[in-house]
């Protein structure tokens, strides 16, 4: 009378036939990346001590790292369309 309990893991194996499922699709990641690349942009902008009242460094460099955020968190939310017909 062996009671093996199963974990997570094990469960999401039975469930895929083997194969851990992933936690994010393909585009979540390409989008997860692309925001960082808007970031370190946003970021660069904003870098620098000369003229630091610029209207590169006071207006757009905030909103393109805002919209680095964004795309960050929609990234993170997107769900793809399902096969399964949920």
């Amino acid at each position: 009378m062996s009671n093996k309990l199963n974990t997570n893991s094990d469960v999401k194996k039975e469930i895929s036939g083997g194969k851990p499922q992933m936690v994010f699709g393909t585009l979540n990641y390409i989008l997860l990346g692309a925001s960082l690349l808007v970031l370190v942009l946003g970021f660069a902008l904003m870098s620098g001590t000369t003229d630091i009242y610029s209207s590169t460094k006071v207006t757009l460099a905030p909103i393109v790292v805002m919209l680095g955020f964004g795309l960050g968190i929609v990234s993170i939310f997107y769900k793809g369309k399902s096969n399964s017909g949920e």
